[in-house]
């Protein structure tokens, strides 16, 4: 048996086929009985402002909620069930609000099977680990499970995976990809056989000679919940206050003994925990030769510009854009992601950056290396420079009076920034206003 995901690109349709089936043992398990666990957890402080009212899964990221990226490509290989793992009332109404019980999620993204979504009870966890003991425990899950963060963007050939945990006679499977700033992320030292043998949290520099990190993604056997009540694991708990996977859980499943395996992440993972990993992991994934896995087909063959349509109505507007760049009055440089029923205005210039749904940008503007989120105006000659504007926010500008923003500048939902303002290195939350000719330079307005 195989399932086929019909995946709406921009401006055309194809067709993925999954195989259904691994083997454990003499058991038959499907892809379709995997559980999916998002802990959602925490304030997200260092993504704020963004993440000031809204949970950081639903930040928008390429024009989509960050977490529904992930999901999108889960369901897409047979995934049926996710659950959320929320702690606290704007992570749990912000996710709510958004995909429900997932009514609607596989008509969205043409899905041949219904996917249901379930939400952690009001029990406040103590860490992402915390969170999936609670969950197995509250729906009685005793199948396989698989483990994905909120705040990355990955793609991961399942079966194949599943296959590698399968074979190993893993405990649990650990997706692994190399980074150069080993000080930011747990990191395994393996052996030939692909086992874990050390697991270290954030080393020091010269802790290890291993490049080797933790993304975040597991799989993991339906043994583990037998682990998460015992006796080690609740005096942990007892005497830390906490029950983190990479603090926590994997060191000590690693120094007990248990067969924890790494395997090597071939696709793309994007971590998107800051301001700035956002915007780098923008430009890597609208620059990556694998671009249009995500967003679909480009205008055309040699370029790297996505305009998103859904419908005839969007293609009107669509065709009307590509005309503009076609006769020089919009200039795109280097890779640029628009959304739907974007009003882009004369001598524009967008480079490396997205432009989400419903935002206008007008004449002698210029955005680089930086998102615009939905329902953003941006006024005339603004410059925008590698910074992140959030949702429906005003930026007024005038050639006699230009307002710009730059320098990892985040502007927070719903806020109004007044004509002739230079905004370097600051972070703007929700709602407020700022008057005309202000200069904030790496301030924090709240």
């Amino acid at each position: 048996m195989s399932y086929v995901c019909v995946f709406h690109g921009i401006g055309y349709i194809y067709k993925v086929f999954f195989s259904d089936f691994v083997f454990r043992g003499s058991y038959l398990t499907s892809i379709s009985d995997l559980k999916v666990i998002i802990p959602v957890g925490g304030e997200a402080k260092r993504l704020k402002p963004l993440t000031a009212e809204v949970s950081k899964a639903l930040v928008r990221f390429m024009n989509m909620p960050l977490v529904e990226h992930a999901m999108v490509k889960l369901a897409c290989q047979g995934v049926r069930e996710f659950i959320f793992g929320v702690k606290g009332y704007v992570n749990y109404k912000s996710l709510y609000d958004y995909f429900q019980e997932g009514e609607g999620f596989s008509s969205k993204h043409n899905l041949s099977h219904n996917v249901r979504i379930f939400y952690q009870p009001n029990i406040d966890d103590l860490g992402s680990a915390d969170s999936v003991r609670l969950n197995l425990e509250y729906y009685d899950i005793n199948d396989y499970l698989m483990v994905i963060q909120g705040d990355n963007v990955f793609d991961i050939d399942l079966s194949d995976a599943f296959s590698f945990h399968v074979e190993k006679g893993a405990l649990m499977t650990i997706a692994l990809t190399r980074v150069l700033d080993v000080e930011r992320y747990g990191i395994a030292e393996m052996d030939e056989d692909m086992r874990i043998r050390r697991f270290i949290e954030k080393p020091r520099r010269g802790e290890t000679s291993s490049s080797l990190a933790n993304t975040g993604i597991y799989i993991i056997s339906p043994e583990i919940r037998k682990i998460l009540s015992g006796e080690k694991v609740s005096r942990i708990m007892s005497e830390r206050r906490r029950l983190d996977f990479g603090m926590d859980l994997i060191p000590m499943l690693v120094e007990e003994g248990y067969p924890i395996y790494g395997y090597p992440l071939r696709a793309e993972w994007y971590d998107v925990g800051t301001p700035e990993t956002y915007l780098e992991s923008m430009i890597k994934l609208l620059k990556s030769s694998n671009a249009s896995k995500y967003l679909g087909d480009t205008v055309d063959s040699s370029s790297k510009l996505w305009i998103q349509t859904h419908d005839s109505e969007d293609n009107k507007n669509r065709e009307s854009l590509i005309k503009k760049i076609r006769d020089g009055k919009i200039r795109i440089e280097g890779a640029a992601l628009i959304g739907r029923h974007c009003q882009i205005g004369d001598n524009v210039v967008i480079k490396d950056s997205c432009i989400d749904n419903f935002s206008i940008i007008l004449d002698d503007a210029v955005v680089e290396r930086s998102a615009i989120l939905d329902r953003v105006i941006i006024g005339k000659a603004a410059q925008i420079r590698d910074s992140i504007v959030s949702r429906h926010v005003k930026i007024l500008s005038s050639r006699n009076n230009p307002t710009m923003v730059g320098d990892i500048s985040v502007i927070g939902d719903d806020v109004w920034v007044s004509e002739g303002c230079a905004i370097v290195g600051t972070k703007i939350y929700p709602h407020l206003h700022i008057p005309p000719n202000s200069r904030l330079v790496n301030e924090t307005i709240t």
